[in-house]
């Protein structure tokens, strides 16, 4: 009987979903004559990619001589990883000089 307490238990903790992750990646375009719709745009794409779809915020945030970097908000499940392959597939993008995860928090509630 005490086996059948045990599997349930450790059952139990296999299924037991992990916390969720808020995760703000920072993007700064090449240059201010970029089109931050369409950065944003292919930018969720890839959010949505990896965390599927789920809240996000977008911020826009002035830098300096006009140039405005993309900061996207986004919740994901822990279970899924380091968010950085994120941050590293938009930095890919053309138009992206750099994007880097500049805070993961754990959601609480």
């Amino acid at each position: 009987m005490q086996n059948t307490a045990v599997q349930n238990a450790n059952l139990l903790v296999q299924t037991k979903k992990m916390a969720n992750a808020i995760v703000t990646v920072k993007i700064m375009p090449l240059s201010p004559e970029v089109n931050l719709e369409s950065l944003e745009e292919s930018s969720k794409k890839e959010i949505i990619s990896f965390a599927g779809e789920g809240d996000m915020k977008i911020e826009i945030e002035p830098i300096a001589f006009g140039l405005k970097a993309v900061n996207i908000i986004f919740v994901m499940d822990e279970q899924l990883g380091s968010p950085d392959i994120v941050a590293e597939k938009i930095t890919c993008f053309e138009e992206v000089k750099s994007a880097e995860i500049v805070d993961v928090r754990r959601e609480i509630g």
